[in-house]
C-alpha cells in the first residue's frame, strides 16, 4: 500500500509540472500571432473542407481549454480564444479538434473503441467514488472486500478508456501537424510549424500523465485488495 501511494503522489507531482508547463506553452503561443491571420474557426473549416468534410459544425463553446470534438452531434467546439484567436496556439488547437472531425469521417478504430467506450466509463467514474470511500470504510468485513472489488473494476475500466485516449489524441496531432505542413497558407513558416507541434506535444504530454494517474491509482486498489492476507 505504501508503494501505491508514494506512486500516486509521484504522478500527481508530475502531472502538476506538466499542466503547469502546458499551460505555459499555451499561453505563450496564444500571444504570437499567426502571420496568415487566420482565426481558429477558418483554420478549422479549411482543414474539413480539405479533407471533405462539409456536416461538421464548428461552434464556439463557453471556458478556457475546453475545445473538443463531438462525435455524437458532429461539431467541432472550440473555446472563444481559439475560435476568435489569430494565433499559433488558435491554429494547433483547431486543426488538432478537426483531427478528431477526419479520424471520425475516416471510421478510424481507436475512435470508435473509445467512443463505444463512454457510456460504460462514464457509469464507473459515478461508482467509483463512493464504491471506493465505502469499501475503505467497511474494509474489514466481507462486504468491504466486494466493494473494493467493484472499485478495481471500475478503475480498471477507466485504465483502458485513458490508454485507449493515447493513439487517439496522438494521431489527432499527427493529422493536424501533417496538414498545416501541407498548408503554407496557413502556416507560412517552419518556425510557425515548430511551435505548434511544440504546443500540441505538451498537450499529448497532459494525456500521458493521465494515463499514468489511473494505473497508479489501479495498482493501489490492486495492492488494498490482493496485497495483504483477509482474516
Amino acid at each position: 500500500m505504501g508503494l501505491g501511494l508514494i506512486l500516486i503522489i509521484g504522478v500527481a507531482l508530475i502531472s502538476f509540472i506538466v499542466q503547469a508547463r502546458f499551460k505555459s506553452k499555451f499561453r505563450k503561443y496564444s500571444e504570437t500571432p499567426l502571420i496568415s491571420g487566420m482565426t481558429g474557426r477558418d483554420v478549422a473549416e479549411k482543414m474539413l473542407h480539405d479533407h471533405g468534410i462539409y456536416d461538421v459544425k464548428i461552434i464556439s463553446v463557453e471556458g478556457s481549454l475546453t475545445d473538443h470534438y463531438n462525435p455524437q452531434n458532429r461539431t467541432v467546439n472550440l473555446s472563444p480564444e481559439v475560435y476568435n484567436g489569430r494565433s499559433i496556439a488558435a491554429a494547433a488547437v483547431a486543426s488538432h479538434e478537426c483531427g478528431h472531425a477526419v479520424q471520425h469521417a475516416k471510421a478510424y478504430s481507436w475512435l470508435q473503441f473509445r467512443s463505444a467506450m463512454v457510456p460504460v466509463v462514464n457509469i464507473a467514474a459515478n461508482l467509483l467514488q463512493w464504491v471506493f470511500m465505502l469499501g475503505i470504510v467497511m474494509a474489514a468485513s466481507s462486504m468491504g472486500y466486494n466493494l473494493l472489488l467493484i472499485a478495481f473494476g471500475a478503475m480498471l475500466l477507466m485504465t483502458l478508456f485513458s490508454l485507449v485516449t493515447l493513439p487517439v489524441e496522438f494521431d489527432a496531432s499527427n493529422r493536424a501537424l501533417a496538414w498545416l505542413q501541407t498548408n503554407r497558407g496557413i502556416m507560412q513558416t517552419s518556425v510557425e510549424h515548430d511551435q505548434a507541434k511544440n504546443a500540441l506535444w505538451w498537450a499529448a504530454m497532459t494525456y500521458v500523465v493521465a494515463a499514468l494517474g489511473s494505473l497508479a491509482q489501479l495498482l493501489y486498489i490492486g495492492m488494498m485488495l490482493f496485497g495483504g492476507r483477509r482474516d
